[in-house]
């Protein structure tokens, strides 16, 4: 329950208040959005290239100080955002903010939840993702309702205190847990045993491990540009900010009921099966928000959709490993995933803004991403290891 707490709050302080926070802090300033949005995505690239050193970290020493040390640099540099008084200092706040998200986002949390619970990670990981997709649902309403009577920055600042009244505590006092050796003989996604390979440098050389990176990358890419441009998108077909931040935060809400779907499909699909279906999934949510006019509530519902998809992909990005190779070096490898996904999702805000203007509105930016996330689909195909045992047929149980 403690990382269910710290993901919620650290990725709705460092993450979903900037959604709905990028407009004012552009008109507050003079900035532009592309430029308020690349400051955000600069922080995000430190957090990938950051996340490769955290990961080797955690593999031998486990998540407790690594992620208080993450929360304790996110309260300052946090604050830093709510006082910047220039644009340099405004990116250098979210570089800063950058190394706290590689520190507390989910990469090492899914490392701690993989090593701590075994067999038994997908039901800690669902858990903690269903609990974490709410993360939305309650800061982007919160950062709204602040925002009227305290601005942009007078909500960071508040957000900032909430930050770290909770992380800090939380990640020292409540992950102080035995960090256990690997299991011997893990067992696959969906319950079938294997031989498997451990050897991370064999792997991450493998065919089935670059097209994995690829997908996930894309996957990453679309969920995140998705969920940031939302709001913009949402204002030009009409919606108010207000019901804009209302159709985010519910989408975090769709993320909680697509996660519950998780757990049934591993029992009746394959690893490959559950690449293609998802990424599926991504790639019609995309494009159902990008050629539906309205109204409203036809609106949220799309929004609540593409939550689902986000929400289920998270689990798949979180399993994908594990449902591979030995558990072993998952901290060491989800690293190396990580940091090509989240220099994606670091650029997927930016992109969106960026592409808008020439294309001349957000819905073209929105059929981009539908179709990233279709090729994400059939490079899925492909991310089975070539010498992991051949996957059975599907017998409800659920296959390797």
């Amino acid at each position: 329950m403690v990382l269910c707490l710290t993901q919620i709050t650290s990725w709705g302080v460092l993450y979903y208040a900037f959604p709905v926070l990028a407009s004012s802090i552009a008109a507050d300033t003079g900035w532009s959005v592309p430029e308020v949005t690349a400051a955000f995505s600069a922080g995000l690239v430190v957090s990938a290239v950051v996340g490769l050193p955290v990961g080797r970290v955690l593999d031998r020493h486990g998540p407790r100080w690594v992620m208080t040390a993450g929360s304790v640099i996110a309260v300052p540099a946090t604050l830093l955002i709510a006082f910047a008084g220039s644009l340099p200092a405004f990116v250098a706040a979210w570089l800063l903010a950058g190394v706290a998200q590689a520190a507390t986002f989910y990469p090492p949390a899914f490392a701690a939840l993989t090593r701590w619970w075994g067999a038994d990670r997908v039901r800690a990981l669902t858990v903690l993702t269903l609990v974490a997709g709410l993360a939305s649902t309650v800061f982007a309403p919160l950062s709204a309702a602040l925002l009227d009577p305290l601005g942009w920055r007078g909500t960071y600042v508040v957000l900032a205190v909430v930050l770290g009244a909770i992380t800090v505590p939380a990640h020292l006092v409540g992950l102080r847990g035995p960090w256990p050796d690997p299991v011997a003989d893990p067992v696959l996604g969906g319950g079938a045993s294997a031989v498997v390979d451990d050897d991370p440098e064999r792997i991450r050389c493998s065919r089935a491990f670059v097209l994995l990176v690829a997908v996930v990358t894309l996957g990453g890419f679309t969920s995140f540009a998705v969920t940031v441009n939302q709001v913009p998108l949402l204002l030009e077909r009409g919606l108010s900010t207000e019901v804009a931040a209302w159709a985010l935060g519910l989408g975090g809400l769709g993320q909680v009921l697509g996660r519950l779907g998780y757990a049934p499909l591993i029992r009746r699909s394959s690893v490959r099966g559950r690449v293609v279906i998802i990424m599926g999934a991504l790639a019609a949510t995309s494009a159902l928000l990008a050629v539906l006019p309205g109204p409203a509530w036809v609106l949220i519902a799309a929004a609540m959709l593409a939550g689902a998809a986000r929400g289920v992909f998270t689990l798949l990005q979180a399993t994908a490993l594990s449902d591979r190779w030995h558990p072993r070096a998952y901290g060491r490898l989800n690293g190396i995933v990580s940091a090509p996904v989240m220099i994606a999702v670091a650029v997927s805000p930016w992109a969106g803004s960026a592409l808008a203007e020439p294309l001349g509105s957000y819905t073209p930016v929105f059929l981009l991403l539908a179709g990233a996330a279709s090729l994400a689909m059939l490079l899925g195909v492909w991310t089975i290891p070539a010498a992991a045992n051949p996957e059975p047929p599907s017998t409800g149980e659920g296959n390797r």
